[in-house]
């Protein structure tokens, strides 16, 4: 928890750090690559540097970090830091790596709150930064721990590769050695690492769309604004090896009886698709509600798979919300303000962030409590951080 010492000091200057933040994390990056190059080599992302939103992750976590222990004395955001340390785990983030981001993240801050900057409020923003780096390690610890092998990357053979709707593909891969694989629980991810034309080695992560367990598949689309996704569309192929990380991702299907709402848009359907298949193959007799929305029908990636599903699926239902209309489905953008959600429904949530926030805060007036509610981002998570 934040000392007493330190707490008034964080409230005091959280205003001013927080609406600077964003100036910071520019320089810490570019302080943090000028020492350290190695580190876009296979770790962080250069087209999230390139597009800032690493940046924005960086901002949004420390400010919504720091405003959690003001207001909430004693207790540590749980739900976010999970979030974080699956993704560091993912990435293989590695406890002394903090030390090196420590240092360079607070010679940005003195750079950039020279005139301002006393003693006591550096060492208060110190305490705030390993609170939650020591929160951070001992979560990826244990993630680490409870994979079935000690490695990072393994490799697997790329078994097929398959169109999925319009400019999507879909892997399937096969183990390319003996490494003891980790069960993956449907809604997870894994981090896929390439090469690029250059030479740079690039990673990026994808849900698991087909069946969890030690098999791996992941549908990703051409176009997603990264690096990884055009070299997979237009230089792998069948035979290639891959390098995987472990499965990581919180937002899995929990256990229960209750009904279940998996809503989804665009190449968001991917989580969502790997419960709904993992619904299907045990035959389960829960409520199912599957809501989608895609601009065409056409360029429903995983559109064959979950109609087949749904079919499989005594309880379940599926709606369809489509920008360019066709039969069967509802014309514009998907709102639940249509829908009869089922009562004590668990939400899934996944696809573009605002229309994340858009389902979650209709889904909260309808009534479902947001500890019912479970979405995952792939980016900066500012608009729900606390």
């Amino acid at each position: 928890m934040l000392s007493d010492k330190s707490r008034p000091v964080i409230e005091a200057t959280l205003p001013l750090v927080g609406s600077r933040i964003g100036d910071i994390t520019p320089k810490f990056y570019a302080r943090l690559f000028a020492a350290h190059p190695e580190l876009l080599d296979g770790l962080f992302s250069r087209s999230n540097q390139r597009n800032g939103s690493q940046q924005q992750a960086l901002a949004g976590s420390i400010a919504a970090f720091a405003t959690h222990l003001v207001n909430n004395p004693g207790t540590l955001p749980e739900t976010v830091l999970s979030r974080i340390a699956h993704r560091h785990a993912s990435l293989g983030i590695t406890e002394p790596q903090y030390k090196v981001v420590y240092e360079h993240l607070f010679a940005a801050i003195a750079e950039d709150l020279a005139e301002v900057i006393t003693p006591e409020i550096a060492e208060a923003w110190t305490e705030v930064y390993w609170l939650m780096a020591d929160a951070l390690i001992k979560l990826e610890k244990g993630l680490y721990a409870a994979q079935a092998n000690g490695r990072m990357w393994a490799p697997w053979r790329v078994a097929a590769k398959a169109p999925a709707g319009v400019g999507s593909m879909t892997f399937t891969l096969e183990p390319a050695d003996d490494t003891p694989i980790t069960e993956a629980l449907p809604g997870q991810y894994v981090s896929v690492k390439v090469q690029l034309p250059d030479g740079l080695r690039q990673v990026r992560q994808y849900s698991l769309s087909g069946e969890a367990g030690t098999s791996r598949s992941f549908t990703t689309k051409k176009d997603d604004g990264g690096e990884v996704s055009p070299v997979l569309h237009n230089n792998v192929q069948v035979g290639d090896i891959l390098e995987i990380s472990n499965p990581y991702g919180e937002i899995t299907l929990k256990e229960g009886d209750g009904p279940v709402v998996l809503a989804s848009a665009g190449i968001g359907c991917t989580p969502t698709a790997s419960i709904l298949r993992s619904l299907a193959a045990t035959g389960s007799d829960r409520q199912v509600l599957v809501l989608h929305a895609e601009s065409t029908l056409d360029s429903w990636a995983l559109r064959g798979q979950m109609t087949d599903d749904v079919e499989r699926l005594d309880g379940a239902e599926l709606q369809l919300w489509l920008e360019q209309p066709a039969d069967g489905a509802k014309e514009g953008f998907m709102s639940l303000r249509e829908v009869d959600l089922p009562a004590d429904a668990s939400l899934y949530l996944c696809g573009p962030l605002p229309f994340m926030k858009s389902i979650r805060n209709e889904a909260i007036n309808a009534g479902i409590p947001a500890t019912r509610i479970h979405y995952e981002v792939f980016g900066p998570d500012i608009w729900q951080a606390s």
